[in-house]
């Protein structure tokens, strides 16, 4: 379901497709890789348990040509939901459970040599990823979850001229992942089903919302942004 509304919004879809039984946590592919404008780095995830889902993504990326700019290595963890990009030149690089500092070093000093300048935050004990605290809807807006969102990043994203508003409910943040959406273009995006509060703060902040029943992949901790890795952007989206 979720790739055929990817589809019908004018998203082309790629599959990982692995080569062997994939581990069931492989489908959450944002922890994976970030992607720059030169390529993509590959994660590297913290849990043992993920251990090795990397080189899918990195068979699958470069199947399709997109260059490997690094892959984190020795001693450092990252995954690819710790990281945002605010604008063309500025990356927010989170530390906390599952990017430590050694990853969050090999990730910046690969942005800092394209000209990209990063703002390192560290995420509050108990949150598991940036993208679970903190997400944009436009080039100007963007939604945190009040509590859990590193003051930084939100006192970065008012000083770059962004509008940040918190999300209105918690359970719906825990249990709908209300806040774990994909932006389709400016002020459009895709998120889970079931959630109406949230849906109508959203559309009442003039957000066209897109939403797909998703129920069973959410009980596997993780919402629509962690499913997906975006590969390319049309400009302006």
């Amino acid at each position: 379901a979720l790739a055929h509304t990817y589809r019908d919004a004018g998203v082309a879809v790629q599959y990982v497709q692995p080569d062997e039984t994939p581990p069931p946590n492989q489908m959450f592919v944002a922890d994976l890789m970030f992607m720059t404008p030169e390529g993509t780095i590959v994660g590297r995830p913290a849990s043992t348990v993920r251990a090795g889902e990397e080189r899918f993504v990195a068979r699958r990326l470069a199947a399709l040509g997109i260059p490997i700019l690094r892959s984190v290595r020795g001693t450092g963890t990252f995954e690819g939901a710790d990281a945002a990009w605010i604008d063309p030149q500025t990356v927010l690089l989170a530390t906390g459970l599952r990017t430590n500092a050694e990853g969050a070093r090999q990730v910046g000093s690969l942005l800092k040599e394209m000209g990209v300048e990063v703002v390192q935050v560290g995420l509050p004990y108990g949150a598991m990823h940036l993208m679970g605290q903190l997400r944009f809807a436009d080039h100007d807006l963007a939604i945190a979850w009040p509590g859990r969102v590193p003051y930084g990043a939100v006192e970065t994203l008012r000083g770059s001229g962004y509008e940040v508003f918190f999300l209105p409910s918690e359970e719906e943040a825990v249990r709908g992942f209300a806040l774990n959406f994909v932006t389709l273009a400016p002020r459009r995006i895709l998120m889970a089903a079931g959630n109406p509060v949230t849906q109508a703060v959203y559309e009442k902040a003039g957000i066209t919302c897109h939403t797909v029943e998703v129920d069973e992949l959410l009980k596997a901790a993780g919402g629509i942004g962690c499913l997906t890795g975006i590969l390319e952007r049309e400009q302006g989206k």
